[in-house]
Order: structure tokens, then C-alpha cells, then sequence
């Protein structure tokens, strides 16, 4: 605990966060947007576990029941130091229960990614209006019976850097425009934070925050009823426990934790051993 206080917390720790998820593409397709479906729910579930708030910013079902893409804003105490690690491509091995694929009766393999965004205050990033376009359309997927009545989807541009995010969560216009503005602020200040790590982190620093998105960090196999971390070499059993977003998923994200903290210290014992030895 003493080596603990020593080693400097990260600013983003207590941070709310905008957590993103994206099914991957492969043959098959239904298998990638089931799993998608199943982890952003287990990361709904975690919220709720932990007595964060979930708001739901885009949600774009598949056909087949799953989902393409998600994002939702969490709040809360230290949700973005419970779930820095959360981001990365996430495979899944199984035997599809339905569609197509499940006809063969053969493992599939698929993956989905994770983004997960410290939200900034207010002062962290400066938007100018004159760098934005919004773009209004109407909302599709599920949604009731408001869908493709109005033009209240909002999309917003920002051209300086091409980044684009759209919400159609709310009826109103005005807030999903409010909600894709706050979406991103936090992706340009996710681009000021991943230079500030890069130029701080050497090479040796367990970088499971800032590693490229592309990069595998789990894989939940369920013919072997398996899940595990790549980064830390952990396998846990029972993967319906940890998919329901409760104390099995605590374990291996406080895993995680421990894992990058004994890192961390290291690294600050290494850089005053080095200091000292001149």
C-alpha cells in the first residue's frame, strides 16, 4: 500500500467515460453482432453493479437480434480506472445457436471492439462552432413510434480532424445534439491524452490503456467455457458469470488493476534506482 501512494495516479482515474462498442466483420456475420449484443449488456449490467450511470448515446441493431455498433456515457466513481483496460478487440469462440452458421455445428470465430473515451470538463477541450458541420436525419432501428416522423438523429463533423459521431437516442433534436457534442469533445481529448501517455509511458510500462485498438486483449471461448486475458495471462472459468456483469467480471478487471499497479511500481523504482546510480 505504501509503494502505491508513491506511484502517481493517472488524472483520468475519476473520470466518466464514453464506452463504444463495434461488432467485427467476418463470414457468418450474426455470430460478431450476438457477441456485441452480450458485452454491451454485460458492461450495462457492470454499471449497474457498481452504481454507475448508464445512458444509452447510439444504439444501431442488427437484423438477426444483434448489434452493429453502441456507445453510452457512464458516470460514477472512478469508472474510467475500472474500465481503461475494457478497451482493445475482444474474440469470441462458439457454436451459433442460431441463423445460418449454427447449421454446421462447428466453432466460429469472431471479435468485436471496445473504445472506452475519458470524458473531459468543461475547460480540458475547446470545440469553435465555425469547425463544425451538423447534419440532421431521421432515426432508424428500434425506436418506436417516432422513428422516420422527424429529423431529430443529429450528426456533427468536426472538419479540422474528420471526426464524425452521430446520436439519436432522444426525440428532441437539441439533446442528441448536446449528447453527439459531448461524444466529441471526448474523442478530441482522447487524441490530447493518448500524446500526453505516449510522451510519458516508456517502453517497459504495462500500456494496456493506450495499446492500438486493433490489438486482441481477450478471448471468451465457450466450448471450453473459458475467458482469458492475453496482457496478463489469466484465465477465468464460467463465462455466463463474467457476461453477467457482476462479481466474476470485478475479479478479473481488479486483476488487471493489480496487475498494471505492481508495473507502475516497478517502473518508479526503476527510474529512482536510475536517478541515484546518477
Amino acid at each position: 500500500q505504501l509503494f502505491q501512494l508513491l506511484v502517481p495516479k493517472e488524472k483520468y482515474d475519476r473520470s466518466p467515460v464514453i464506452l463504444e462498442v463495434t461488432a467485427g466483420r467476418t463470414t457468418g456475420g450474426d455470430i460478431c453482432q450476438q457477441f456485441t449484443k452480450e458485452m454491451f449488456e454485460m458492461y450495462q449490467n457492470y454499471a449497474d453493479y457498481k452504481r454507475w450511470t448508464f445512458e444509452i448515446v447510439n444504439y444501431t441493431p442488427a437484423e438477426i437480434g444483434g448489434l452493429h455498433h453502441a456507445a453510452a456515457h457512464i458516470s460514477g466513481e472512478n469508472v474510467y480506472r475500472h474500465l481503461k483496460y475494457e478497451g482493445g478487440t475482444h474474440r469470441v469462440q462458439r457454436i451459433p445457436e442460431t441463423g445460418m452458421s449454427s447449421r454446421m455445428q462447428r466453432i466460429h470465430t469472431g471479435t468485436m471492439s471496445v473504445i472506452v473515451l475519458p470524458q473531459p470538463e468543461e475547460v480540458d477541450v475547446k470545440v469553435d462552432p465555425r469547425d463544425l458541420r451538423i447534419d440532421t436525419f431521421r432515426a432508424r432501428g428500434a425506436g418506436g413510434q417516432h422513428v422516420n416522423k422527424t429529423d431529430s438523429a443529429v450528426r456533427i463533423v468536426h472538419l479540422p480532424t474528420g471526426l464524425a459521431v452521430e446520436c439519436q437516442q432522444e426525440r428532441s433534436q437539441q439533446m442528441n445534439k448536446e449528447i453527439a457534442l459531448r461524444t466529441l469533445r471526448a474523442k478530441l481529448y482522447q487524441q490530447i491524452v493518448e500524446k500526453q501517455l505516449s510522451q510519458e509511458q516508456s517502453a517497459r510500462k504495462l500500456q494496456l490503456g493506450t495499446r492500438a485498438q486493433s490489438e486482441r486483449i481477450r478471448t471468451y471461448n465457450f466450448t471450453q467455457d473459458r475467458v482469458t486475458d492475453h496482457r496478463i495471462s489469466y484465465d477465468a472459468r464460467n463465462i455466463k458469470e463474467i457476461l453477467t456483469g457482476k462479481e466474476a467480471l470485478d475479479k478479473l478487471i481488479n486483476k488487471l488493476l493489480e496487475f498494471a499497479e505492481i508495473e507502475a511500481v516497478t517502473q518508479y523504482l526503476e527510474n529512482l534506482q536510475a536517478l541515484e546510480g546518477g
